[in-house]
């Protein structure tokens, strides 16, 4: 019996690094390369005025990767992350502008010791709400539940009464629209259209030196990745596999004696925790939150990142909201009056085109290309050729 002539390497092609093809098989190249990029190649390849402002896309990318559980996974669309994203930003910057406001800095006041906008709308003293707001640990803690607690009652009470589709996405815009007017009408207790600005210190340390920018930078960058291996975890998990279940055939999955809504409650109350977090890192690293980023408008254009990245992969998520507004800025500083009209047709043409997002196209095309790389490392087309019949190849 002849043995079976097997695929010889090239001399000149080695194999592919063992780790690689763990990463491969595993799952995690995506992400490894996403790491790559955000962590080695951005920082040295951009100034700091572009990597601060990639930074500021990142921190978008926390609401593209919890809408994808959300709505990809989930298949609870929701047309509000805003909401969450806002808090977790005015959570972060209460905080701030009380370390930006004390006695001696505000001396020339009315009222010293009480953020600007507030004795600008005769306010004399600081509201008791705003008091705990001088911890740093309670406004990290607030950051979470403030945005988790309100997305939980929201959830819980539409959920529990079968509310969902369309109809939840409505309820999310009302409440975006809502809190967005609440914030701006009360002007002396949030400081109104403007939001909370002149954010300059962070127990001390000065938050608008290029260092600090670069510190916070990295510091948003592994906490986004540390967001996406959690949210992979729970889509590896059993918890995972009944959210697609629920997402496909809910009625099946409630016969089978399990609480749908409460499995809803949690996609929605994950995404809005991950909007918050996105929020905070937001208000520190731009230094100011306005309710500009809470209404209606920013939460479509939310869904819009996920959208084109792939509503069902976390890292297409991440390069949907890297590239939806490096096209925003390029188009606007290029052409002003036409930018978004370019805005519309990039989302439209990249919908059109690859109705998976770029994960899709991923999927399509590069990763079987890469796994055929790590099954067969150095092989090349003439060993390929020799090892067929009638050198046809696989």
């Amino acid at each position: 019996m002849t043995e079976p002539v097997m695929p010889s390497r090239s001399a000149g092609a080695p194999a592919a690094p063992p780790f690689w093809r763990a990463l491969t098989s595993s799952g995690y190249a995506s992400l490894f390369v996403l790491a790559a990029l955000i962590l080695v190649v951005f920082p040295l390849t951009l100034d700091v005025f572009r990597l601060n402002l990639m930074g500021k896309y990142l921190t978008y990318a926390f609401v593209a990767v919890g809408l994808v559980m959300a709505w990809g996974y989930g298949g609870v669309l929701s047309l509000g992350q805003g909401v969450f994203f806002g808090l977790g930003g005015y959570c972060m910057a209460m905080f701030l502008k009380l370390e930006a406001s004390d006695p001696v800095s505000t001396k020339i006041q009315s009222t010293p010791g009480i953020p600007d906008f507030m004795d600008w709308n005769q306010l004399t003293a600081l509201p008791f709400w705003w008091k705990p707001f001088h911890s740093l640990p309670f406004a990290m803690l607030a950051t979470l539940v403030v945005p988790g607690v309100l997305a939980f009652v929201i959830s819980f009470a539409m959920f529990k009464r079968r509310v969902g589709g369309v109809y939840f996405a409505i309820i999310t815009q009302a409440v975006a629209l809502i809190l967005s007017v609440l914030i701006i009408g009360q002007q002396g207790y949030t400081g109104g259209v403007n939001g909370i600005t002149d954010l300059r210190t962070l127990l001390g340390w000065d938050i608008r030196t290029d260092s600090a920018k670069l510190i916070l930078y990295f510091v948003n960058a592994l906490l986004l990745l540390a967001s996406i291996v959690a949210c992979r975890f729970v889509q590896r998990s059993k918890l995972g596999t009944l959210l697609l279940a629920m997402r496909d055939k809910e009625d099946r999955v409630r016969f089978s004696g399990y609480d749908v809504a409460m499995f809803k409650v949690f996609a929605f109350t994950l995404a809005a925790a991950l909007a918050a977090i996105g929020g905070a890192m937001f208000t520190l690293q731009v230094g100011f939150m306005s309710p500009s980023f809470v209404g209606i408008v920013p939460s479509i254009e939310m869904v819009i990142f996920a959208a084109v990245g792939g509503r069902m992969s976390l890292v297409g998520a991440v390069y949907g909201a890297i590239l939806v507004n490096l096209g925003k800025t390029y188009f606007s500083e290029s052409f002003p009056n036409l930018w978004l009209f370019l805005m519309a047709a990039l989302f439209i043409g990249v919908v059109m085109a690859f109705p998976n997002g770029l994960a899709g196209l991923y999927d399509s095309h590069i990763k079987g290309w890469l796994a055929r790389r790590a099954a067969k490392p150095g092989a090349d087309a003439n060993d390929v050729h020799a090892s067929t019949p009638h050198g046809s190849a696989d």
